[in-house]
């Protein structure tokens, strides 16, 4: 019997680069992206072979990254430091496969609400806006 494809996200680690190295932000779980995408530019001209449109790709967007915490004000203060600071912080996501697979990118915090059930835990949902490349480490 084969063994199957795949792992599971348990052991991913999010970092925020701290000015000198990347440090593991901890209680972070539901990490969502980035959600790259790119633009496409329509070249169709009246000569275009078949009667099919032509397109050529455009610019590519580093998308967004969204995650959930667990409250701590140590974790609130932090991102929402990033909130108020209106130059990139550098961001790391590192997977847990065998080559430990790392998305490193610069971005914004743009969104983190508070979610405040009554019989549940606080959680801080926060959305990273990226600019530039995500870095897989394959270019």
């Amino acid at each position: 019997m084969a063994v199957p494809d795949g792992i599971t996200g348990h052991g991913t680690k999010f970092n925020r680069h701290d000015g000198t190295d990347f440090v593991e932000v901890a209680n972070v779980f539901d990490i969502s992206g980035p959600s790259m995408s790119r633009d496409v530019v329509e070249v169709t001209a009246y000569d275009s072979p078949d009667g099919y449109r032509e397109k050529i790709g455009g610019l590519r967007d580093g998308g967004q990254l969204t995650f959930t915490l667990n409250f701590t004000r140590e974790n609130y203060l932090l991102f929402k430091g990033d909130f108020e600071d209106d130059t990139p912080v550098q961001y790391q996501v590192v997977l847990p496969d065998a080559e430990k697979t790392e998305l490193t990118f610069s971005g914004l915090v743009i969104d983190m609400p508070l979610t405040i059930p009554v019989g549940d835990r606080i959680t801080i949902d926060v959305t990273i806006e990226i600019s530039g490349k995500v870095d897989d480490g394959t270019t």
